[in-house]
């Protein structure tokens, strides 16, 4: 559950998350986070802490009631010490400070989304031959391996997690690039480019020309 009272961030965090197969569900205020908490199940929270009415705190206060195993991650522009502080000690798992990294971000979801997940899921991606190591950025295919910038990553974890798919262009100026216009600019096809360059022009990565990207198997 993303709780926020910024609708952009609600949208972003969304769709980038049901992007790498979550469910989720939204709330902008405290007092519907604790309703949806009543009537769903939820393993995670990221949390905003300053919002109308009732604050963050209060969805930290009541998981405490209810005793309730839920990681919450709190996502705010508070700076003051003492405020994150308290948050961590009502049970918050991690704060993250807004403006925020959309990869630092996931990859802190996937680290506490539960123990249910594969050990190696919160290390590396493998499709296609590719292996992808999530925490140094680095990148295998065959006999390559190279170092990958923020938005290279980024965009090759994209389509890596959505293997098998049509990744739009729009989808990923917005996913990767976090714009919500087309500059008119070739961004996405220049660092494809560079993914080939970087890692061989055989690595499985289809141009679907006028629409956008694929990473496919059998490419």
């Amino acid at each position: 559950m993303v709780v926020d009272d910024e609708e952009r961030v609600r949208t972003l965090l969304a769709k980038s998350l049901s992007s790498q197969g979550h469910s989720v569900v939204t709330a902008a205020t405290a007092h519907a986070a604790i309703d949806r908490l009543e009537s769903r199940d939820i393993d995670l929270v990221v949390l905003d802490l300053v919002m109308p009415g009732v604050g963050g705190l209060a969805v930290l206060q009541a998981l405490n009631e209810r005793k309730q195993p839920t990681p919450v991650i709190v996502l705010s522009g508070v700076t003051d010490v003492g405020t994150r502080v308290e948050a961590l000690d009502r049970g918050a798992v991690d704060v993250v400070s807004k403006p925020f990294s959309l990869t630092e971000l996931l990859a802190r979801v996937r680290r506490n989304i539960g123990t249910e997940r594969r050990p190696t899921d919160d290390r590396y991606l493998d499709v296609g031959g590719i292996r992808l190591d999530i925490g140094r950025r680095r990148a295998t295919f065959r006999a390559a391996s190279a170092s990958l910038t923020e938005r290279e990553f980024s965009l090759l974890a994209h389509l890596m997690r959505r293997a098998g798919e049509v990744c739009r262009k729009e989808e990923l100026l917005h996913d990767v690039w976090h714009l919500d216009f087309d500059p008119g600019s070739n961004v996405v096809e220049v660092c494809v480019g560079r993914l080939r360059s970087k890692l061989g022009a055989d690595i499985p990565i289809e141009t679907l020309r006028g629409v956008g990207y694929g990473l496919y198997e059998d490419a």
